[in-house]
């Protein structure tokens, strides 16, 4: 290798042009999931915790499918806030083929049906206790009774017209009973992109607002979702779903994992996707808001982060506006 003066690093950089020709990562809207939430009701609703995200009725939500569609954003995830009235301890209403999520996924479907729809597998919307499964008297949430009743949740998303579901309760096993479920459900084409490496978070907060879980839950979800400190942990909980029949991965959160996610890309070369959830883009939000940082130069060097570290793609609660500067 050369060396200075023969070699000078920033020649490349001195123009716009050079710096486009250089460039060894590309981010464009065509890897941006936009996650979305359904409420029942015509009207819209503000989430305090999520500034600038909002409840949408099923009507609005088909707007939202194509103003994504209109911006270039590929795919669509979906995450019912449950009337309180349907939320039980066995969380019956997640495979009720006429519940919330199944008539927006119908009403996209019908409306906009070439945009992608990612559904949200797991009962934390749909439970009294706001728990990703069933629990027993003492408050343990139940692997293999969960398991069952996440694949008839599967199915019957897939029913309504879901393209991909996506189980984010970390249940062993259930990618393997949803996979089972969908080949015999008549769904073979139906992919799964497993949550397979979600972590018990700080970060997750103002989801449980959105999805209105957070003021039911009791105790936490340590004895499901990992355990931060684990790497190692992570690459078997991948190397599982693979094996059931997963399609693609995700890891969750997004920023302060982006560890897991090269090192899943590096030995298991699949997708990979993540999710920069609801307590990364509110501290961006913040930050913005308190004049620390540039919102949209924000926005687009967190994403290009993920794209640089593997992912195939992003779900980003700031999608529409990443892919408004990206196409500007």
């Amino acid at each position: 290798m050369s060396a200075y003066p023969a070699l000078r690093l920033r020649r490349p950089r001195i123009a716009a042009w050079s710096r486009a020709l250089h460039a060894e990562t590309l981010l464009t809207p065509a890897d941006l999931i936009w996650p979305l939430f359904v409420t029942a009701g015509d009207a819209e609703e503000r989430i305090g915790s999520l500034p600038g995200v909002l409840r949408w009725s099923i009507t609005q939500i088909v707007e939202r499918a194509r103003e994504a569609r209109s911006l270039g954003i590929p795919a669509i995830a979906l995450f019912p806030n449950t009337p309180e009235h349907l939320r039980t301890d066995d969380g019956a209403e997640a495979f009720n083929p006429g519940n919330l999520m199944c008539s927006a996924i119908r009403a996209i479907k019908d409306a906009v049906p070439e945009i992608g729809v990612l559904t949200d597998v797991a009962l934390d919307p749909y439970t009294s206790h706001g728990h990703d499964g069933l629990t027993d008297d003492t408050g343990y949430v139940l692997n293999d009774a969960t398991a069952e009743v996440l694949a008839r949740q599967a199915v019957a998303q897939a029913d309504a017209g879901a393209d991909i579901v996506a189980p984010s309760d970390m249940m062993d096993g259930r990618v393997g009973l949803i996979r089972m479920a969908l080949e015999q459900g008549g769904h073979p084409n139906v992919q799964i992109m497993a949550y397979a490496a979600k972590y018990a978070s700080g970060f997750y907060g103002p989801f449980r607002d959105a999805v209105g879980s957070r003021g039911r839950l009791k105790g936490d979800k340590k004895t499901y979702q990992m355990d931060p400190a684990n790497a190692e942990e992570a690459l078997r909980e991948v190397a599982a779903d693979l094996d059931e029949g997963a399609d693609s991965v995700m890891v969750k959160p997004g920023l302060p994992y982006l560890d897991i996610v090269r090192r899943v890309k590096e030995r298991f070369e699949v997708p990979v996707f993540a999710y920069q959830v609801s307590g990364e883009y509110a501290m961006i939000e913040a930050a913005a808001a308190a004049g620390a940082g540039d919102r949209d130069t924000l926005v687009l060097e967190t994403l290009m982060a993920f794209k640089r570290a593997g992912c195939s793609g992003v779900l980003s609660y700031h999608a529409p506006l990443a892919a408004r500067l990206l196409g500007a």
